[in-house]
């Protein structure tokens, strides 16, 4: 719970922060993206769910992310050289550019429904799992401000993906090591039940 104050207190700075986001320009975004519609589709929902839908995503998440892909904090052989020249102004204009897309609608298998929804609204008391809508709301629409991502609509299987990479220490690019603190305390059926629950939350 510490952790997810302070993140809180840190997320609302978001003004003073390096990261703080300048205003993209969604047209010039639209062009600057054609080199990633071939992993993310031509309007940010992914053609495959080994990669994220970024349609929809806050523009200050998305920004956050590419700027530590260029930087290094969050590693991703592929993402990597896709962002080496990119300039601040370019990563504002991808992020506003998404941001202005509509996430193609996702849904929940029934088997893991219950448990998906238990985690997500309540958490786990025995392990000290928060319930996972204190950071990213009832319906999965995330706090831009915080910069905190929206989950709703996301493929299961990418979600899946994160939650091990931070349980694991493999990606640490979260404020305060916060999810890598949470992730670390799920069992592999809450992962699964979680990552499908929210890929069917609008």
């Amino acid at each position: 719970m510490k952790k997810i104050i302070s993140a809180v207190v840190l997320g609302l700075g978001v003004t003073s922060s390096p990261l703080g986001l300048a205003a993209g320009d969604v047209s010039a975004g639209k062009a600057k993206s054609a080199v990633c519609a071939a992993c993310h589709g031509a309007d940010g929902n992914s053609p495959s769910d080994m990669y994220p839908k970024l349609a929809g995503q806050h523009a200050s998440y998305l920004y956050k992310q590419l700027v530590e892909f260029k930087s290094g904090k969050r590693e991703n052989a592929i993402m990597a050289p896709m962002v080496a020249g990119l300039s601040e102004e370019d990563m504002a204009d991808l992020a506003a550019f998404y941001a202005s897309k509509e996430a193609t609608p996702g849904a929940v298998s029934e088997d893991l429904l219950e448990l998906g929804k238990q985690i997500y609204r309540g958490g786990n008391s025995e392990s000290g799992v928060p319930a996972c809508m204190a950071c990213h709301g009832p319906n999965g629409s995330g706090m831009p401000s915080a910069k905190w991502p929206k989950l709703s609509a996301q493929y299961r299987a990418y979600t899946e993906a994160q939650l091990h990479a931070f349980a694991n220490g493999e990606r640490h690019n979260d404020p305060n090591g916060m999810m890598r603190d949470i992730a670390s305390k799920m069992t592999e059926e809450e992962i699964k039940a979680v990552a499908a629950y929210v890929s069917g939350l609008h």
